[in-house]
């Protein structure tokens, strides 16, 4: 925004005559005085452009270096759009006691199970453990998780289940966690949000709408071009190297420094001239991080793609589900960005067969243990969460081509769940410590409401069971636990309902 100024002309700035003068960072955003956008450009004399917090980190041999953020957790959240199956034929789900609080066999049949592959009446073990979070042992999700994740990344892994009614095959459910994560304290350094689909909660479930910031919406992010998109320092860069560019940059930021002072004299906020030094500054910074066009682009990543033990093959970052999760977590787990969202379509997979719902699961676990193994072989600690809008359920027909599963007949609500899952960095603590004592209001705990012994979420169980807006509120809730700061979610949250009456 510029406007031309007489000699002798008192300088204002530009207000809207509806608002009251803005006094943070976030009401200078919402009334366009600074951008919200993370493209980044060199200052020039006629515009100001805000960045983000910019800052190096120092990695362990091997790791990558954090660029920014706001010290916490990356998160990343899986929307399985159309209504997946997450309980029993994948997470395991059980009755008060937990997880491994059996249901009754009608329960396991509607969830997928047949007698001979359900823990009912099996007579082998078919609770897998690998993850901490009990998996069935021929789940097409697990199989998919351990085709991208080591052994190695598993053991540093623990995980929760919620059992949590939505709405079937939506985008009405308010399931889309990112605004609350971003509100309790998650940053990075580039952007707050991102998300593969160009809506306001970056997937297809709604975020709780008491929860919503337009000045935080997520930016689309679903291939490399989007991630190398976000940084554009101008063509400075090509002609200069970086320590060059920076040269130019500060020299800018000498000048525009003496037009600042100039505010100050004529009597502008404290506030606005604070903000409007830092933002010079860390463009600055910005110009001598990003100047390298291959800094957050992932297929220039050796992790990621171009070597024999790397995460994806280059055949598989042609894939569009593997080419926007190659992006994303890229960006969230080196800290560009505090959190994103990965939608995978589909998942409304209830064809009478088994098979469809496998292959598309299967593909939902690579997608979950690509993230695992990029945070592990980055040392980086990570959050995921899973959800679907609603789920489906069996009539107990076996498709003999699924190792004679149940067929998925029909969408069911009675049958959703959710999961979160968490890789720590610190392998000599071991897998994230879990609270497993059901009476606890807070913390992060292995299975968070339970299921009916025939095999239906119960929604008398807690507040969450039948209210995906509160679902998505236990999730910033427990995503805080692990920082030890559970007991500042109504501080961090002010907009929060959980444990409210209504």
């Amino acid at each position: 925004m510029a406007r031309k100024i007489e000699i002798g002309q008192e300088l204002h700035p530009f207000r809207h005559n509806d608002h009251k003068r803005p006094v943070t960072r976030r009401q200078f955003l919402a009334q366009g005085f600074l951008t919200g956008a993370a493209t980044v450009t060199a200052p020039s004399l006629m515009s100001l452009m805000g960045g983000s917090r910019i800052a190096r980190a120092q990695a362990l041999p091997g790791c990558t270096s954090p660029v920014g953020g706001a010290g916490m957790i990356p998160f990343i959240c899986i929307d399985l759009a159309g209504g997946a199956n997450i309980a029993a034929s994948n997470a395991m789900v059980g009755g008060p006691g937990g997880q491994e609080d059996l249901l009754g066999q009608s329960g396991y049949t509607k969830l997928g199970l047949p007698p001979e592959l359900s823990p009912r009446q099996s007579v082998v073990d078919v609770v897998n453990r690998d993850l901490g979070l009990l998996f069935h042992s021929d789940s097409a999700m697990l199989a998919g998780i351990v085709s991208k994740a080591l052994p190695g990344t598993l053991a540093q892994v623990n995980g929760v289940v919620f059992c949590s009614r939505s709405l079937n095959d939506t985008e009405n459910n308010e399931l889309n966690p990112l605004y609350g994560i971003a509100k309790v304290g998650s940053d990075g350094g580039l952007l707050t949000l991102i998300g593969s689909r160009a809506s306001e909660s970056g997937g297809k479930s709604l975020a709780p709408m008491h929860l919503i910031d337009p000045t935080l919406r997520p930016t689309k992010v679903s291939r490399a071009s989007d991630a190398t998109g976000l940084v554009d320092s101008g063509r400075i860069s090509e002609f200069l190297d970086e320590f060059g560019a920076a040269k130019v940059v500060e020299a800018v930021e000498r000048i525009s420094a003496r037009k600042v002072t100039r505010l100050e004299e004529l009597g502008e906020q404290a506030i606005a001239t604070s903000v409007l030094r830092s933002a010079y500054m860390e463009s600055t910074q910005l110009v001598q991080i990003y100047s390298d066009p291959n800094a957050l682009n992932p297929e220039a990543d050796d992790i990621i793609t171009g070597l024999p033990d790397s995460i994806f093959t280059a055949a598989e970052l042609n894939q569009s589900t593997f080419e926007k999760t190659a992006a994303i977590m890229k960006l969230v787990v080196e800290q560009h960005v505090g959190a994103g969202c990965i939608e995978l379509g589909g998942y409304d997979y209830h064809d009478s067969t088994r098979t469809t719902g496998e292959a598309k699961d299967f593909a939902a676990g690579q997608v979950i243990g690509a993230c695992l193994e990029y945070a592990a072989r980055s040392c980086n600690d990570l959050v995921i969460q899973v959800f679907s809008d609603g789920s489906l359920a069996s009539n107990g027909e076996a498709d003999g081509g699924a190792n004679g599963k149940g067929v998925w007949k029909g969408d069911n609500t009675s049958a959703a769940a959710s999961i979160m899952l968490v890789f720590s960095k610190d392998t000599l603590a071991g897998r994230p410590r879990m609270v497993v004592d059901p009476s606890q209001v807070s913390g992060f705990r292995i299975q968070i409401g339970f299921f009916s012994l025939d095999g239906s979420a119960d929604t008398a169980a807690t507040e969450i069971s039948n209210s995906p807006a509160k679902l998505s509120e236990a999730i910033v809730l427990n995503y805080l636990a692990l920082h030890g700061l559970d007991n500042e979610f109504t501080t961090r949250l002010p907009e929060w309902t959980l444990g409210q009456a209504g």
